[in-house]
């Protein structure tokens, strides 16, 4: 059977859904997210719901609107026709709540109110909520909502007002700004070089044990192959989290070696830098949509997160990578370790 579209039906002679009676905006927005992740168990994934949970709520939309908006069969779910002229009209009403959220925020005191900021799960625990206390002293009467995860928040669709990347994002229509560079290393503690010795190449480094953030299955597994062509994980690894946190602290009490930050000298857990070539660079990237940055209260927090990360005065965020052991000459400012907000184990020692 061929499609509306490709029997040559001019678009003004398609049947048309009738939007006119929609009362469930939580259901249009549940059946974009399953338009926008491809199937209804993605987005029952996306939404944390059940999967009937969301076939119950397409069913309910497909009533209110008066049409068959998917296809179901044994190859997935398929956009029909109808389908494909609701989403255009959906999206209207998504962009016009969002410019409704958008305009009441700014009607009120500018210096009040929550600002949702959306950031790695590295990054947000180590270096933005220990210092974030500078921001609520500049802004008592702010809250921020500082929401950390590994999966890359999309300001466009009202998920965040702010979000934070280590890559740019593909998100049409939104403000971006890079605020600096991350610079990756392999590192150990104390106590594990001297058990088991400092690898100082690669080759080495195959010989010893391995502690690594695997959060995005995918992604983890193809970095773990580039990092090391032709080993098996099982002959590598000895732990996997798919938490930072989690990953600091076992590497830094000696359960293997582990790949952080530069800065990850000042976190607290005497960390030692290995000299092992790790070439792996991250873009670290901001993102706004342009109605929300002309809030008061999210263009302060903008401008705050980029001096935050200003390379200038953290040479760790610098374009060219610097050595942990150069840090104390080139960095001026604070004590590393209370920057960081980092618990010192000299005392355990």
């Amino acid at each position: 059977m061929h499609s509306l579209a490709e029997r040559g039906v001019p678009l003004e002679e398609r049947p048309k859904a009738n939007l006119s009676g929609l009362s469930d905006w939580d259901a249009a927005r549940i059946f974009l997210e399953v338009v926008r992740c491809g199937s209804f168990r993605s987005a029952a994934e996306r939404l944390s719901l059940s999967i009937n949970a969301v076939r119950r709520r397409i069913d309910d939309f497909e009533r209110q609107t008066g049409t068959t908006l998917f296809t179901r069969d044994v190859h997935g779910t398929h956009l029909t026709d109808e389908g494909a002229l609701v989403v255009s009209a959906v999206e209207r009403m998504e962009a016009a709540a969002f410019d409704v959220l958008r305009t009441s925020d700014s009607t009120v005191n500018a210096l009040s109110g929550e600002v949702r900021v959306a950031v790695t799960e590295g990054l947000g625990t180590f270096w933005l909520a220990p210092r974030l206390v500078e921001f609520q002293q500049a802004y008592p009467n702010i809250l921020v909502d500082l929401h950390c995860a590994m999966r890359s928040a999309d300001v466009s669709r009202h998920e965040a007002d702010v979000a934070i990347h280590l890559a740019r994002p593909s998100t049409l229509d939104v403000k971006l700004v890079r605020l600096g560079r991350m610079h990756l290393m392999f590192w150990a503690s104390r106590q594990y070089i001297e058990k088991h010795g400092a690898p100082r190449s690669a080759a080495e480094l195959i010989r010893h044990r391995l502690v690594l953030q695997f959060a995005d299955q995918i992604a983890a597994k193809e970095s773990f192959e580039s990092f090391f062509p032709g080993v098996a994980e099982r002959d590598l690894l000895v732990m996997k989290t798919n938490v930072s946190s989690a990953n600091y602290w076992a590497v830094a009490n000696g359960a293997g070696i582990g790949v952080f930050p530069s800065y990850a000298i000042a976190l607290g857990g005497k960390l030692i830098p290995l000299e092992v070539e790790l070439n792996r660079p991250l873009d670290i990237w901001l993102s706004y949509h342009p109605g929300s940055g002309r809030i008061p209260r999210v263009r302060h927090m903008i401008d705050w997160l980029i001096e935050a990360f200003n390379p200038v005065r953290f040479p760790w965020f610098k374009e060219e990578f610097v050595h942990p052991h150069e840090f104390k000459d080139s960095y001026m400012g604070e004590p590393l370790t209370q920057l960081f907000g980092g618990f010192s184990t000299e005392e355990q020692r």
